[in-house]
């Protein structure tokens, strides 16, 4: 008897396990679907952000999907920078691995879209603009 309560927290561990992989798979099966037709996308701990049709649209991603939470024109962006996460308004260092957010500011309003890792934060600014100079 005690040697089957011994198992009982590890097929507990097992479940929970086997249930959160689930859930990240669905979550990255509606990223998917979303970002279809994208020129760009990304999936991040924190957003999920796409470049269509000349728009930047980003938001978190549900259990029905993704949750838009803004879009801005891509001929309207007048800056797009990255800031540490927890100090104001400075920019972040090339040296950063934190979490971070993105800024971008356009017609007169600024955006700021949290990024959970710097680096893939770095990424995503490096594509955006190779791919933005062109329509800007």
């Amino acid at each position: 008897m005690r040697e089957g309560l011994l198992w009982l927290p590890l097929l507990v561990i097992f479940v929970v396990l086997t249930a959160l992989g689930w859930m990240e798979r669905r979550r990255q099966a509606l990223f998917r679907l979303w970002a279809q037709g994208s020129e760009l996308a990304r999936l991040d701990a924190a957003v999920a952000m796409r470049l269509q049709d000349g728009r930047i649209s980003w938001g978190s991603v549900g259990p029905k999907g993704v949750e838009l939470a803004e879009d801005i024109a891509v001929n309207h962006l007048e800056l797009c920078e990255l800031m540490a996460d927890r100090s104001g308004d400075v920019p972040l260092t090339d040296e950063a691995y934190c979490p971070c957010r993105l800024r971008l500011v356009a017609e007169g309003r600024s955006l700021d879209i949290p990024f959970s890792d710097a680096v893939k934060a770095r990424l995503w600014v490096d594509e955006l603009m190779s791919r933005v100079r062109c329509q800007l």
